[in-house]
């Protein structure tokens, strides 16, 4: 019987850990933010009325076993004049099967099939109207995920502007995991929106699963900046109830100058250092590893030897 493991995410970081996992013998649910109010996605859930599809379909895309054609033709953005200018394919395809069905966690569930996903995908909410807050270090509320993103001051915390209604698969999930994993990915907007809700909070402090965080790489401008790896655990931690992060998997892979400076000047981003000391004074478990590939010129993790490392935790 394949070990459960349940992982929180959202947006490209997820997509891209878990695109390692598609062979693995485990049995992986993956629960997705779905406040999303930019791009493509955010001009389906205004005309359509609908959660935030755009990460779902990133996700569904890289654990698909299809061939790589499909996989590109669902993350296709049309270039147009017209209406469809921007849209991604497979977000028009699951907003047209969220019309048909009326449910989003059954549309994933065809869409999945259609593609050969081996695993589960899960949205943290049905609800259509999620939106996303935040107040930044000068006392001004913002509402939306985008506009948090591009807000020019700190956040200092996140919050909903109404208590998801979290789909009872998400807690039942919770409830058989062998291990709890937060994903790499934006912490305000990725990973925390899954872990405020009320209803997970409760679920993880009930588990005896133990809690993992895949670190990130680099820091996020006006979220993490000069963070190191016992600051994102903390920040973390912070909004986690009873329950703490147990085990942290970082990189301690050697980013080139050119790099570096690249992220730096272009995107005010740094390489994320591994504290060590700090971590061990925290009790967490730390698993370390050259884990970091450049594609295009980007910083990446390398997913397969991640998803390796996850799975030789697990089977200890």
């Amino acid at each position: 019987m394949h070990k459960k493991v349940v992982v929180f995410g959202g947006g490209t970081g997820i997509s891209f850990f878990l695109r390692g996992f598609k062979d693995f013998p485990i049995d992986l649910t993956a629960v997705i933010t779905v406040s999303d109010n930019g791009r493509s996605t955010g001009k389906l859930r205004q005309e359509f009325h609908t959660p935030a599809v755009g990460d779902i379909r990133q996700v569904i895309t890289n654990l698909s076993t299809i061939d790589e054609p499909i996989k590109q033709m669902m993350s296709y953005r049309f270039k147009t004049s017209s209406d469809l200018n921007g849209h991604a394919v497979g977000n028009l395809i699951l907003t047209s099967m969220l019309d048909i069905t009326g449910s989003l966690k059954e549309s994933i569930r065809s869409l999945s099939k259609l593609l050969d996903v081996k695993h589960t995908v899960l949205p943290i909410s049905e609800d259509r109207d999620l939106t996303l807050m935040g107040e930044d270090d000068k006392g001004n509320i913002i509402e939306g995920e985008e506009q948090i993103t591009e807000s020019p001051n700190k956040i200092k915390r996140i919050f909903y502007k109404e208590e998801p209604e979290v789909l009872p698969e998400v807690i039942k999930a919770i409830n058989e995991a062998d291990l709890i994993i937060l994903s790499i990915g934006s912490l305000y907007t990725s990973i925390l929106p899954n872990i405020i809700c009320k209803e997970v909070q409760l679920a993880i402090d009930d588990s005896k699963a133990p809690i993992m965080y895949v670190c990130n790489a680099v820091t996020q401008p006006g979220e993490t900046d000069n963070f190191k790896v016992s600051d994102h655990i903390k920040m973390l931690n912070s909004y986690l109830g009873k329950r703490k992060i147990d085990v942290v998997i970082a990189s301690n892979s050697k980013i080139t100058k050119t790099i570096a400076k690249k992220y730096a000047t272009e995107e005010q981003k740094d390489p994320v250092p591994i504290d060590y000391d700090e971590v061990k004074k925290m009790g967490v478990e730390l698993i370390e590893g050259d884990l970091i590939v450049i594609e295009d010129n980007r910083i990446r993790h390398n997913s397969l030897r991640l998803s390796s490392m996850v799975f030789s935790y697990l089977m200890r």
